[in-house]
């Protein structure tokens, strides 16, 4: 296959640019083609079927525009669909739940591994499976956290009402010990300062976030090179972003984030692509 093909990202909003901005930090030469599917955002109360049906169209737009593998940049999307993805699609399939859990399990120095998700993610009881197929003696907890997404969306990152929201949902882990926490949804990594404050403040030191953003990356990398498919190009890739609804706000908060400078992005009617 052509190294020079896109990579194909794609998540329920803006969350998965903190894959994208993870990817283009590893892998300079990679050109992104990323679809949002902002329309219908949040996917982490939504049920399987609905979230597979939503991620069959979009992995079936992508491939329409010639990506070389899809990256799924939404936990709740790898949770329930990528499963069914990888038996319907004739290329690579990367998810974020898988790299991430792999991640706490290496980390965690006392066994006890807190999970943030959707309530979708969470309910799925994914990294509770893939951590104990690593280490079966390890101790997961979950908790959903629901309205996180919608905060980020609206941009409130660094708001009052953000943290007390934050302290009431990592208040839940106090007694539980837990000295690693995933950020087991894409949208979370957009607050891990603020995350890594309340978790200071209410959990105390020691607890290791761990971000499975910066872990996709890494994984799409070893992939690429295995396969012979990683673009080394020196010249500076051109991206290209897609969304559901709502293209200017999408771009504005894109530029905010990304070490790149978003000049469109476009709408497309998802649904067309059944």
């Amino acid at each position: 296959m052509d190294c020079g093909l896109p990579v194909g990202v794609f998540d329920s909003g803006v969350g998965g640019l903190t894959v994208a901005k993870e990817i283009m930090s590893r892998l300079p030469g990679e050109r992104i083609l990323y679809y949002g599917d902002t329309a219908r955002v949040p996917y982490g109360s939504k049920s399987k079927e609905t979230v597979t049906e939503y991620s069959r169209q979009i992995t079936k737009f992508l491939i329409s525009q010639g990506v070389k593998v899809v990256v799924v940049a939404c936990n709740t999307a790898s949770a329930l669909a990528v499963d069914t993805m990888r038996k319907e699609f004739d290329l690579p399939i990367i998810d974020v739940v898988e790299p991430g859990a792999r991640t706490a399990a290496g980390v965690t120095r006392n066994g006890s591994i807190g999970v943030i998700g959707t309530e979708g993610t969470i309910r799925s009881g994914m990294y509770n499976k893939h951590i104990y197929n690593i280490s079966p003696e390890l101790n997961v907890f979950g908790k959903a956290c629901p309205l996180f997404v919608p905060l980020v969306e609206e941009g409130w990152i660094y708001d009052s009402v953000t943290r007390e929201v934050a302290r009431r949902y990592l208040g839940e882990f106090r007694g539980k010990d837990v000295d690693s926490l995933v950020l087991g949804c894409t949208h979370y990594p957009l607050l891990s300062n603020l995350i890594r404050d309340v978790v200071q403040e209410v959990l105390g030191g020691g607890v290791t976030l761990v971000n499975p953003a910066v872990e996709t990356a890494k994984c799409l990398k070893q992939l690429l090179t295995e396969r012979g498919e990683l673009n080394s190009s020196p010249e500076v890739p051109e991206h290209r972003f897609y969304v559901s609804d709502g293209a200017e706000k999408f771009r504005s908060f894109a530029n905010s984030i990304l070490p790149c400078n978003v000049i469109e992005t476009k709408n497309v009617a998802i649904k067309t692509f059944e």
